[in-house]
Formats: structure tokens, sequence, C-alpha cells
């Protein structure tokens, strides 16, 4: 060899490879590494995909990244797939719309268990008629909209088990903020209800009216249950308390209830997970 041949080949030699872009936290059902989206954007597309969920029991997700580069978008969104495990657990009922902006490509990365529905053929219709177009227009926030929008509608379509009604543990952190006002309502308001209508019947009634504004509070029908129970029980025992500690406490909690507990813990967006689901590289890709 040449000398300026072998100076090629040591000059590739030293350049290293490329790294592989990092897989993003799963922070919320939308991820926008890029500040394409606004946060009125996200907080919407937030909100109807968890609605989906709640109804449905789907999960559908959203990522927006610079590049993906030095991967394809396809090898790069199944290991978003893998990491971020988008879907129910058996159920595999998860999709997830990954766009790379600067790339100018984007994919539709479809679980196991909405591949009958969810086509590769499907997906890469609602990739050109929906997406792409606006895209080009520069409406990226439209086109991401739109296109959710008819991956759910395809995706109602398809018959799936019914979202669980049981008490989601992870989510029990949001009934956080309602605690002190669980406990003053069954302590306080409890004594009035029990005096009223006797010890059964006014701790029933206490439980009853906790759990109804468990309800229209926190929006979750296993949350309100379990605040319920908790108010129930709490003025059922209240007796039992010697009536200077149950003074003392009642005290305690009207003195902390300027602190909005409840207002504080409305603002929390709470936190997101995928549910176990898998993948198998079904869906379709696309540019702009």
């Amino acid at each position: 060899m040449t000398l300026s041949v072998w100076l090629v080949v040591a000059l590739f030699l030293a350049v290293p490879a490329a790294a592989d872009v990092a897989v993003p936290q799963l922070t919320g059902r939308v991820v926008d590494r890029t500040g394409t989206l606004s946060s009125n954007d996200i907080a919407a597309l937030s909100q109807k995909l968890g609605d989906f969920e709640t109804r449905k029991g789907s999960q559908i997700a959203v990522l927006i990244v610079p590049t993906t580069d030095p991967e394809t978008i396809e090898q790069f969104s199944i290991r978003v797939a893998e990491a971020w495990k988008i879907g129910r657990k058996k159920v595999d009922d998860g999709a997830i719309l990954v766009i790379a902006k600067n790339d100018r490509h984007l994919r539709i990365e479809v679980g196991y268990g909405l591949e009958g529905a969810l086509t590769d053929v499907t997906s890469r219709r609602i990739i050109d008629e929906v997406i792409t177009p606006k895209f080009r227009e520069g409406d990226f926030a439209g086109g991401i909209s739109a296109g959710v929008d008819r991956i759910m509608r395809v995706v109602d379509g398809e018959p799936l088990p019914v979202p669980s009604r049981s008490v989601n543990f992870a989510n029990l952190d949001d009934i956080g903020p309602a605690v002190p006002f669980v406990l003053f309502a069954a302590l306080v308001f409890g004594g009035f209800l029990r005096a009223l209508l006797g010890r059964l019947l006014g701790s029933v009634a206490t439980g009853s009216v906790i759990g109804l504004l468990a309800l229209l509070i926190l929006g979750s029908g296993a949350l309100a249950l379990l605040a319920g129970i908790i108010g129930f029980v709490l003025s059922f025992i209240a007796d039992l308390f010697p009536a200077s500690t149950r003074s003392s406490r009642g005290g305690s909690w009207s003195g902390g209830s300027s602190s909005g507990g409840w207002s504080s813990g409305s603002s929390s967006s709470g936190g997101f997970s995928g549910g176990g689901g898998s993948f198998g590289g079904g869906g379709a890709s696309g540019s702009w």
C-alpha cells in the first residue's frame, strides 16, 4: 500500500464509531426531547391518552427526539419499546409513535396484541394520510394529535380485555394529599353525623360522603372507595379515643386546613409507567 492509503486507513480506525442514541426516560405519555410541543399541547395529548387508557386499557405513548443516528428509526424504536414496555403485560396492547424530527422520519411501533388491528398497512396509511401531510406544513402538534386520534379509533375496534377496576397500588400516591381531609372529616364531621344518626349509621354516612368527595376530586373509583372505607372505619372507632385526644386532633387538623393539601395534589401529573407489554417489530415507518 502507498503511504496515502495507510494514512486514510489509520484515520478511519482512529475515528470512534458513533454511539447509539440513549433511550429517553419514560416521564409521561408524551416525551418531547426537542421542545417542539408546547406545555398545553403535551397536557392535552397526555389527557387524551390517559382517558383512552382508562376506558380501553391500551397504552399509547409519543416520543419526539432530534435524531436516531447512527441507527435507523426502526432499530431505535424497538429499543424504546423494549425499554418502556408500553401496554398491559400478556395483553401487549401498546403502541408508540416515535418521531425523529431532524431526520424527518417517524414510526408507529405496535405491540403484539394490536397487530391484528393496527397492521403494518394500517399504520402506514395513518402515517401517509394523517400525520405527514400536517408535518409538511409545520403543524407537528396537529399531525401528532390527528395521528393519535386515528390510532385510538383503530384500537377501539379491537376486542381487548376490559381495564381492571381493582385498586392500582402504583397510584396510591394520589390519595396522599387527601389524607388530612379524610382524617378531619372522619373525626369532626363524623362526630356530628354519629350524634345525629347513631354510631353505625353515622359512620356509614361519613364514609359515603368522604368517598363521594374523593371520587369528584381524585377521579378514581378505586381510590374513592378506599377513602370511603378509611373514613367509615375512623368514624366508627372515633368514640374509642379519649375526648381530650379527639379534640386535640381536631384542633391540629383545623389549624392545617389552610395549607391547601387538595389543590397541591391536583396539580401533580402523577407517575406513568409501561404495563409490561411486549413488541415484536410490528408497525410502519415513514418520512416527510
